[in-house]
């Protein structure tokens, strides 16, 4: 990533994950691979997949990623984060340690019901649920009610962090005796 100008948001993000060198882990909505470019020097055993929508994205991130996808510690797929787009990608049997995203609309704008079903099914045991955020003015405190309401409403419980300019969310599905009837 020399000469790459990394957006503090992302930045920020990448340090609130925490990540360890075993992780496996997952971007929903990876955009041009700058986040994957910095979680890779931080693994040793661990992978990384990420996922957007748009094939341009995608490309750039290949590209940004190129050495880190020949070796296989990238995994990079032009799909939806939907059930039927990972199964397409060959991605649904995998299971990771952490999910992420970083200024994805999914968990704030709608209830993202089969979101985070999904979600919580490729988690593997003791995994995490991250939603980042860097919103305009002083909409920290809006955004993280919306998300940790969407959160809790989907099955997970939902713990709010903050750094600098973001705010995370970051969710772990409710075991079944905890989510209630």
């Amino acid at each position: 990533m020399v000469g790459m100008a990394v957006p503090e948001r992302i930045r920020q993000a990448i340090a609130a994950l925490d990540v360890r060198p075993s992780d496996r882990l997952l971007e929903i909505g990876c955009g041009g691979g700058v986040a994957v470019a910095l979680v890779c020097p931080l693994l040793t055993t661990g992978t990384i997949t990420a996922v957007d929508r748009s094939a341009t994205a995608t490309s750039r991130a290949v590209r940004r990623n190129e050495d880190a996808v020949r070796n296989g510690r990238v995994r990079i797929a032009t799909t939806a984060f939907t059930e039927s787009g990972l199964t397409a990608a060959g991605l649904s049997d995998r299971r990771f340690d952490k999910i992420f995203a970083i200024n994805v609309n999914l968990f704030w704008t709608g209830p993202a019901r089969a979101e985070l079903a999904l979600a919580a099914d490729l988690l593997a045991s003791g995994g995490a649920l991250y939603a980042f955020y860097e919103p305009p003015g002083d909409r920290l405190d809006e955004l993280a009610e919306k998300v940790t309401g969407t959160f809790t409403a989907g099955g997970f419980s939902a713990e709010v962090i903050r750094a600098a300019s973001i705010v995370g969310i970051v969710g772990r599905p409710k075991l079944t005796a905890e989510a209630g009837p």
